[in-house]
């Protein structure tokens, strides 16, 4: 208490004492025991009311010392044990946790790391990924403006993540002891396969595959692709001390439909000390892509075998040339192709009405825009009999499907009658038309798709032209042949919605989160968050059924299949309140990240002490370590000054005090005879 209080309880004594006095001695007969017990009680009620009002506060000073954080950090990834490295991390880890000196300087926290961060006491070197960037990111949010120290036991090979060197704050020191083999030896792999997820049947699709050499002399290698007994690709592959890696790109035939299973592999005659990162399997699913097209005119035209041709040279593409009383089943074809409409149309727009098939309409100078105007609803149509020449306009915001432009500018021009042609909002403009360089602001080639129904149109006649004048400036029909077919691809593939939507892959690699999404709509196509949806999983060797239910997410159901061997599989996803099911396969790869390796990632740990200012250590130098750290004077510990400042008297004990002094003079008083 300060000088002030004091003389402030004193003060509160004597006018207590006073108020006491002048009560009951002051001009008093007699001063009778009761007489001095009520001068008393009267002396405590004043001077507690006092007290209360000067809050008198005691301050306590305590002193705590703050150690500097000491996180040692391991490895918890399957590599570790795969590099017979986990008995030298558990004896490296216990050597440091157990050290006294360490624990008197520092505040010593342990964690472990796979595809998580968590503190951790024990480890059984099980995790399936390697994320070392995780550590960084964790620490940074543990301790926050703190300078400390990292011990990292690892091995280096990061599996996933961003670059964990340039993840760590560089003020603070990482010390990574090395376990694992260093030594290098001789090792071929396959690191990395990029390949596209889907392909068309009959087509080819492109691979690139990134090999990987790690040894001290020339080596040459065989490399192959297989499915099965068949062999695509097989090249000799040489490296040597100075050509570390190599990058083969590969065009492979997609013969068969469906889920397609490649196994990449690189052999040499050399010994090796790991083989399982010699190959690696990938997989690809085949579509079948195949239609029929109907090309339906009234006039002959060079556009109708200009197209015919264009859309075969996909092998998957059928094209039939009707007139529109020659259609006796339209149900059989997947894209109509109307080459400028007219009345005769009537019976094709009537019967489409049912089937709903998506179409290509081409307008031209015999074209009846005013049937146009009763049969559609992209487009209002107010056209004259003039003929006019359209130029074309690439819109390099067309977004509806990916397509390059092919120098539509430098076309021919189409022919149309001239006139007005108004847009709805449901259409996407990819050419644009102008009259000798000026816009019209009228499309020449547009897309819409409405309520499932996908429609394209092209205003113009003689895109034969524009074929001829591809060939001419490309010496090739190759690139106006992909423009149509992207078109035909569009109209073929139909998106109508179904109640129950069912998200999966077609493959996953061992080790891979699996996990299938699924969302229920009603029948007004609205989200049905109570639905109950079930999953049969059958493991088509085995015969083998698993269970599960699906859980409700934020913004859909989800079910996580982790944990299944690899293999083929089938699955029925099941709605039980309608009895709506959704029924696919998918393929487990039998794939290993953490036995990619046979050497700790020496020089990437070397990258990250330096960038830290620390200092890589193995496994025998763990005593250096703890005398490097024990001798650093940046880690001192510091002492804390913690000042308590607490009420001298409870006010609660004070006021009840109060209370009873007050209550017996009350009572004394009225028993005397004194009120």
């Amino acid at each position: 208490m300060n000088t002030s209080t004091v003389l402030l309880i004193l003060l509160s004594v004597l006018i207590a004492s006073g108020l006491s006095y002048f009560q009951y001695f002051y001009k008093a007969k007699s001063r009778s025991k009761t007489t001095k017990l009520l001068a008393l009680l009267r002396f405590i009620s004043v001077f507690g009311i006092l007290l209360l009002l000067i809050n008198p506060i005691i301050t306590r000073s305590s002193f705590e010392t703050i150690k500097t954080p000491l996180p040692i950090v391991v490895d918890n990834s399957a590599s570790i044990f795969d590099l017979k490295a986990a008995t030298s991390a558990k004896e490296i880890y216990e050597k440091l946790i157990s050290n006294s000196d360490l624990n008197q300087k520092f505040d010593i926290q342990s964690y472990g790391f796979d595809s998580d961060f968590q503190s951790a006491e024990s480890f059984d070197f099980k995790g399936k990924e390697t994320k070392i960037d995780l550590v960084a990111d964790n620490l940074k949010s543990i301790y926050k403006n703190r300078t400390f120290p990292t011990v990292l036991i690892t091995d280096g090979n990061q599996t996933s993540g961003s670059d964990y060197v340039f993840s760590f704050d560089s003020n603070n020191k990482v010390y990574p002891i090395v376990v694992g083999d260093t030594t290098t030896y001789l090792d071929l792999k396959i690191n990395t396969i990029n390949v596209n997820k889907y392909a068309f049947h009959k087509n080819k699709f492109p691979a690139e595959v990134f090999l990987q050499y790690a040894g001290t002399k020339s080596v040459s290698a065989k490399f192959t692709i297989s499915q099965g007994n068949e062999t695509f690709i097989s090249q000799n592959i040489s490296f040597s001390p100075n050509k570390k890696s190599e990058i083969v790109n590969v065009l492979l035939p997609a013969n068969k439909t469906g889920v397609q299973l490649y196994t990449a592999k690189i052999t040499s005659s050399e010994t090796e000390k790991n083989t399982y990162n010699n190959s690696k399997k990938f997989a690809v699913e085949v579509l079948d892509q195949k239609s029929e097209i109907a090309i339906i005119y009234t006039i002959n035209h060079p556009d109708l075998g200009a197209l015919k041709r264009s859309i075969e040279t996909n092998a998957q593409r059928k094209v039939t040339i009707l007139k529109p009383n020659q259609i006796n089943a339209i149900g059989n074809y997947n894209v109509l192709i109307l080459y400028q409409p007219t009345a005769e149309f009537k019976s094709v727009f009537e019967l489409n009405k049912n089937f709903k098939i998506n179409s290509f309409i081409i307008t031209g100078n015999k074209t009846d825009f005013n049937f146009l105007n009763q049969y559609q609803s992209d487009f209002e149509f107010k056209m004259s009999s003039q003929k006019e020449d359209y130029l074309a306009n690439f819109n390099t915001n067309f977004n509806l499907f990916a397509i390059d432009n092919l120098g539509f500018e430098n076309f021919p021009p189409l022919e149309n009658p001239f006139g007005t042609i108004t847009t709805k909002p449901t259409v996407f403009v990819l050419l644009n038309s102008s009259i000798r360089n000026v816009s019209t602001n009228a499309p020449l080639l547009a897309y819409s798709e409405n309520l499932g129904k996908r429609s394209a149109y092209l205003f113009g006649e003689n895109i034969w032209k524009w074929r001829a004048e591809s060939f001419v400036s490309k010496k090739s029909f190759d690139e106006f042949d992909v423009f149509i077919d992207k078109t035909i691809q569009f109209l073929a593939s139909n998106d109508s919605r179904k109640s129950l939507i069912v998200n999966h892959e077609r493959f996953y690699n061992s080790g891979e989160s699996i996990e299938i999404t699924a969302q229920y709509f009603n029948k007004n196509y609205e989200l049905d968050e109570k639905a109950r949806l079930t999953i049969a999983v059958t493991n088509i060797k085995t015969k083998q059924i698993k269970k599960y239910d699906l859980l409700k997410a934020t913004s859909n159901f989800k079910v996580n299949l982790d944990g299944l061997t690899p293999g083929s599989y089938s699955f029925t996803l099941k709605e039980l309140n309608s009895n709506s099911s959704y029924s696919n396969t998918f393929e487990i790869i039998d794939f290993d990240i953490e036995k990619q390796f046979v050497n700790p990632d020496l020089s990437k740990l070397k990258q990250l002490a330096s960038q830290t200012k620390g200092v890589v250590y193995v496994p025998n130098q763990v005593d250096e370590l703890i005398k490097n750290l024990l001798e650093n004077p940046n880690y001192k510990a510091i002492e804390k000054a913690i000042i308590k400042k607490t009420p001298f008297i409870d006010w609660y004990w004070l006021l009840l005090l109060i209370s009873i002094t007050l209550a017996s003079e009350w009572f004394i008083r009225k028993y005397s005879g004194l009120l």
